[in-house]
């Protein structure tokens, strides 16, 4: 299913794959989606968007296992303090749902933020911006498509 994002993509001439999932409506979880796709968790990152005091909306994006570190986030984006969108607001601002949203496509431009780990992988999975499929690319792509700032923003374990 070629999605806005992966349109996106494509124009800019950047190699990727989609593939295809199974959605369990009741457990939208990275480990979910990591075994649906065939990847470890650490290489299917989630989109997270958040809101900072003095830059308002930004996506955070890090991997599957990890815990978004807000101060750490805030540091990187320039605010003194962010917190998490509640997720009533999450498609008002972005244009996407719960377990779909993704950087590239979305209503507006915001600033995106990607934890540094995403250097180790030569692949990482990221949504397409739907539920059931997720975009495979690699990192340095990645970053180039999204204009990210990359920076210590997780924490693990």
């Amino acid at each position: 299913m070629m999605t806005n994002a992966a349109r996106i993509l494509q124009r800019l001439g950047i190699h990727f794959q989609l593939r295809e999932y199974e959605v369990d409506e009741a457990d939208l979880s990275a480990e979910n989606v990591a075994g649906k796709v065939g990847l470890p968790l650490d290489q299917v990152w989630k989109t997270l968007v958040a809101r900072g005091d003095r830059t308002g909306v930004l996506f955070a994006v890090l991997a599957g296992s990890a815990t978004l570190d807000l101060k750490a986030l805030a540091k990187l984006s320039g605010n003194r303090r962010v917190e998490t969108v509640p997720l009533k607001e999450v498609q008002p601002l972005t244009g996407y749902i719960r377990g779909g949203v993704t950087t590239l496509g979305g209503k507006k431009d915001y600033p995106v933020f990607v934890d540094e780990t995403i250097a180790l992988f030569d692949v990482v999975a990221v949504s397409a911006g739907v539920r059931g499929t997720q975009i495979l690319i690699a990192p340095a792509d990645y970053l180039r498509a999204t204009g990210a700032a990359v920076g210590a923003i997780a924490t693990f374990g």
